[in-house]
């Protein structure tokens, strides 16, 4: 079985009728209340480069050396890794809950399905199925970075229960890459309520759009969605923050890395164990996996961990947790590209508040 090392909490499937192999082991990480205040996020700045320390800047510039120069060989490493994953998909992990008849038309895509191991289970959604297309990825190794749900663009028939995982898991932010429609094709369904303050029910939870904002040049719509049970209405809403981003086409990338980037600096202030952050676009695969890759490699490079900069390494882990992450070379190629960005942007931001704060100094004296 694969992800036996990711294992946080152990929750044996035998008894449930969704799950035709009895062995099969459900996997979930367990995520600690952090007190996040959602609204607190609003008043946050749109664009917080963070301010390194001169060992930070050390080792952020020996990052984007090694960065730049894996660059030049992302294709063939790209190519390298393809084999790599038909190979652990077929011989190591298993999706037979999501193949099961009863779940197949709850898949988006035939061939994006959630392994049994890692699998989102919901485990009081008030129907016979615990099943949701939707994967935890996490690293074993560094659990102090964020855990992530990287899952399909929701389908109307599962719409409901989508929000049930928002639910069960206090999310504390959805990451929306898609657009509803790209060309003529259908990519995701409208699984939120547009309008704001008018509540609208999704099986037995009640989502009200609380907020509406846009940040990075109006690219990204900025929402704060309340949930709400309506068999209890005496419990704590839920709050979660929505950020969908306009400016990435299926199976391509954005036109510069600026727009994701200040989406991803924005989220920076959550704590990592408030809970997962939901990551979708269409299959959940593509966009998701670059987002999840960037931001995790970013996270690591800052917290110290030089081994970061081995992004082939960071994709292989994440692919044996859900099929086909990161699906294209220029996917590829782009999170090396917004790494090396965003840690150049820190650098000068960085040696330019040192020599403000230096003439501002020598000017009070």
């Amino acid at each position: 079985m694969c992800l036996l090392l990711f294992a946080k909490r152990r929750l044996d499937m035998s008894n449930s009728p969704m799950t035709p192999t009895p062995s099969t082991r459900i996997f979930s990480p367990k995520m600690s209340s952090a007190g996040f205040n959602v609204w607190e996020a609003l008043n946050m700045p749109e664009k917080p480069v963070a301010k390194l320390s001169e060992e930070q800047v050390g080792i952020c510039r020996t990052a984007i050396g090694h960065l730049r120069g894996s660059r030049s060989q992302a294709d063939k490493d790209f190519d390298l890794m393809a084999a790599e994953k038909n190979v652990g998909h077929l011989n190591h992990c298993q999706t037979f809950i999501a193949q099961h008849i009863s779940n197949q038309l709850k898949n988006r895509y035939v061939n994006v399905l959630p392994y049994d191991d890692n699998r989102v289970v919901l485990t009081a959604n008030g129907h016979a199925s615990d099943y949701i297309n939707a994967s935890f990825i996490m690293d074993p190794v560094h659990e102090k970075l964020p855990v992530y749900i990287a899952t399909q663009g929701p389908l109307s028939s599962t719409t409901n229960d989508f929000w049930e995982m928002i639910l069960q898991e206090h999310c504390p932010v959805i990451i929306m890459l898609t657009q509803l429609v790209d060309g003529s094709e259908d990519k995701c369904y409208e699984y939120f309520p547009s309008e704001l303050d008018m509540p609208v029910r999704y099986g037995r939870l009640i989502v009200t759009n609380k907020f509406v904002g846009s940040m990075a040049n109006h690219s990204i719509v900025k929402r704060v969605f309340e949930v709400r049970m309506m068999t209890d209405p005496e419990a704590p809403p839920h709050y979660v923050l929505h950020l969908e981003y306009f400016e990435w086409p299926d199976f391509r990338v954005p036109s510069t890395t600026v727009s994701l980037r200040e989406m991803m600096r924005s989220l920076q202030f959550i704590p990592v164990d408030a809970g997962p952050f939901v990551v979708h676009c269409s299959a959940g695969i593509g966009r998701t996996g670059t987002y999840c890759v960037i931001d995790h490699t970013l996270r690591r490079i800052l917290n110290g961990d030089l081994t970061a900069v081995d992004v082939c390494q960071t994709l292989r882990t994440f692919r044996k947790q859900r099929y086909g992450m990161v699906q294209t070379r220029d996917q590829f190629r782009f999170c090396y590209d917004a790494v090396c960005d965003e840690l150049e942007d820190m650098i000068s931001h960085s040696q330019n508040s040192t020599q403000h704060s230096f003439k501002a100094a020598v000017n009070s004296r």
